[in-house]
């Protein structure tokens, strides 16, 4: 079982020394670590996006000259080499990365994803071995992560309080036992390779790559969401992509969080009752509390018969359903109902530290 890493770099340049540090301290010695230093093709000939190119060819000259570590630089930055604007994006370079890591490794292999601003402790690639080696039809980790701070105070309130509404998320999504509990971040997955090719690869999108591999590999399988070693990813103010953690940032700068809400709890309860009566849709159509959603986002009165002649045993057609319903339609719901609840209040902050450390010891028992 051989480690092969995947990290997108586009201005990074002033990054990559403590990385490869990171990697230099590594317990385990088995690994190979990609890059793909990317950009538009336009940004070539772009002067608004000059820096951008020259840091760029910085990061490519300097990854290729390393001898230390096992390093393979895939160049989508030089004159045409770039991508194609309009598909350019960090989905397109992990794609590429974890298209090209499938092309050389074999099926009991691991792909690590990264990103360039991201720390990892001496034994966080021997942890997700062990992990893999534990639990070995486990479809992917969703690797626990911690923003690092950085001591300024604005910085760290927008990680904090973004941190705080994926922790929230993920905390209601694991008392209600749904199976789509995790959170996506792109430098806090893992998955092996024979799971990667089952689900067919990666979709190139411009954001949120991170969170539809993770939906799919979660249809497929089992996803691990504990592991020993943590990732410690950078809270950066950017708007590099639509969505995620820079541009949520941004928009909690100028005090705008409505797209980042600490969910009513008792729309948890609606899904969680939903899914309780997948078994009992088996038999006749009933209403449950997503059913009129779930009838405007599919087009469509008749959501569950088609389910029921394709899949004719109970276990089989409550995968279905929940297959159907996926982790993209519970978003979509959560954001729909939230509109006319108001928000779950958290006054202490000790308190979230406390129910945190209590999931995360939760989650450790069930993995062991």
């Amino acid at each position: 079982m051989k480690l092969y890493v995947a990290i997108p770099v586009l201005c990074e340049f002033s990054n990559l020394e403590s990385l490869l540090d990171d990697f230099r301290n590594q317990s385990l010695s088995d690994f190979k670590v990609l890059f793909c230093i990317n950009n538009p093709e336009e940004w070539n000939f772009d002067q608004t996006h000059k820096d951008d190119v020259v840091d760029n060819q910085k990061s490519l000259q300097f990854l290729q000259n390393i001898k230390d570590i096992d390093v393979e630089v895939l160049d989508k930055t030089s004159r045409g080499n770039g991508f194609d604007i309009k598909i350019a994006g960090v989905g397109l370079a992990r794609k590429v990365l974890m298209d090209r890591i499938s092309e050389i490794a074999s099926d009991d292999d691991i792909i690590v994803s990264l990103d360039a601003d991201t720390h990892f402790n001496q034994d966080y690639l021997l942890s997700i071995k062990k992990n893999f080696l534990q639990n070995k039809n486990a479809h992917a980790i969703s690797v626990p992560y911690y923003h690092n701070l950085t001591g300024d105070a604005e910085q760290d309130f927008c990680i904090l309080r973004y941190e705080m509404y994926m922790r929230h998320y993920m905390i209601n999504m694991l008392k209600i036992n749904n199976p789509y509990a995790f959170t996506a971040l792109g430098s806090a997955i893992a998955l092996p390779v024979w799971a990667y090719r089952k689900i067919g690869g990666i979709v190139p999108r411009k954001s949120g790559e991170d969170f539809y591999l993770l939906q799919s590999l979660r249809k497929s399988g089992e996803i691990i969401s504990w592991n020993d070693e943590h990732v410690y990813p950078q809270g950066r103010f950017s708007d590099r992509v639509a969505f995620g953690t820079g541009p949520a940032m941004i928009k909690g700068k100028n005090g705008n969080w409505d797209s980042y809400p600490f969910y009513n709890e008792n729309i948890f309860k609606e899904i969680e009752e939903t899914f309780s009566l997948f078994g009992d849709l088996f038999e006749n159509d009933i209403e449950t509390p997503m059913s009129e959603f779930l009838r405007n986002a599919f087009k469509t009165n008749d959501l569950w018969s088609p389910l029921r002649k394709n899949y004719k045993s109970v276990d089989k057609f409550i995968h279905a359903c929940t297959v159907k319903v996926d982790g993209l339609k519970i978003l979509q719901y959560l954001r729909l109902r939230q509109q006319n609840l108001p928000q779950t209040e958290y006054v202490i902050e000790q308190s979230v530290r406390d129910v945190m450390y209590a999931v995360e010891n939760r989650m450790r028992r069930i993995e062991n």
